[in-house]
């Protein structure tokens, strides 16, 4: 009897480990299923539009593959003469292209000339007062991005509503006509700025 009353235990701790392990398993189990379904529903309202937390993701962004840093390419200081009357002024503005591969950023390094004396242009028709508040950098931005495709034959639209004429007198302002282009999608990603002093 004391022999038995010694080996009953040691069944029942196998018995609890057992259970224990099956238990953390079927836990695993339905919080992977619970994590899948959640996924599941948030595609599917984010394909039906139906989700109005989620902000729509730029067309840009679209063919990015996941799990592949971006590429970064660099163009060289810039240093241009502003457009202020009172006093000479200048800006030096470093830029950095950003692109999703390798094969657009040597695509990019062949044109470069044209990039650089394309934004030179952008720049030297700035004002300080342009240049210094964080609209004017965002503006700057975009048209840089604009400006840094156009040598490989891309044309962007200018989404900016500032191309009204200054009204005379009692006259509307005058709105250029902008032409349709169909929606293309930009090689540059993003435009950074490295460097940015306005004297």
């Amino acid at each position: 009897m004391a022999t038995a009353a010694a080996g009953a235990p040691a069944p029942k701790a196998g018995g609890n480990k057992k259970l224990i392990i099956i238990l953390a398993a079927v836990l695993v189990l339905v919080l992977a299923g619970g994590a899948a379904l959640l996924l599941m529903k948030k595609k599917a309202s984010a394909e039906d539009g139906d989700d109005a937390d989620a902000a729509p993701a730029p067309a840009v962004h679209a063919k990015k593959e996941s799990g592949k840093p971006p590429v970064f390419v660099p163009l060289d200081p810039f240093t241009v003469n502003l457009t202020d009357k009172e006093v000479d002024r200048f800006a030096q503005v470093g830029v950095t292209l950003q692109v999703d591969d390798e094969k657009v950023a040597e695509e990019i390094k062949k044109y470069l000339p044209a990039i650089r004396s394309n934004v030179l242009m952008v720049l030297s028709h700035k004002s300080s007062t342009e240049l210094l508040t964080v609209e004017g950098k965002e503006k700057l931005a975009r048209e840089i991005m604009r400006e840094s495709v156009r040598p490989m034959g891309i044309e962007l639209d200018d989404d900016d509503d500032d191309d009204a004429q200054p009204a005379t007198g009692d006259a509307p302002p005058k709105k250029k006509k902008k032409k349709k282009r169909r929606n293309v999608e930009s090689p540059v990603t993003q435009v950074l700025f490295s460097q940015f002093i306005v004297q």
